[in-house]
């Protein structure tokens, strides 16, 4: 766990209370942690994703694959 000092302003510390009341947070640090993952499955692509590029270079390293179908290229996607 890493562990930082975070400066915030006055409205950023009464966004924070509310989103720890709502949500039924213990502290502040959840509710911080919480709005770092809504960010990420909201904003963030998933080409940034550290499981895409991970599929991405599996694909790169089969070289002349041919596909009898749409099925078999899935099946060849999804073992990645």
């Amino acid at each position: 766990m890493v562990q930082a000092i975070v400066n915030l302003g006055e409205y950023e510390d009464r966004v924070l209370t509310i989103i720890k009341g709502k949500f039924g947070f213990k502290n502040k640090s959840e509710a911080i942690n919480f709005v770092i993952n809504k960010y990420d499955e909201e904003f963030l692509e998933p080409a940034l994703r550290p499981e895409y590029v991970k599929k991405l270079k599996g694909i790169k390293k089969q070289k002349g694959l041919r596909f009898k179908s749409l099925g078999d290229l899935r099946r060849s996607i999804e073992k990645v």
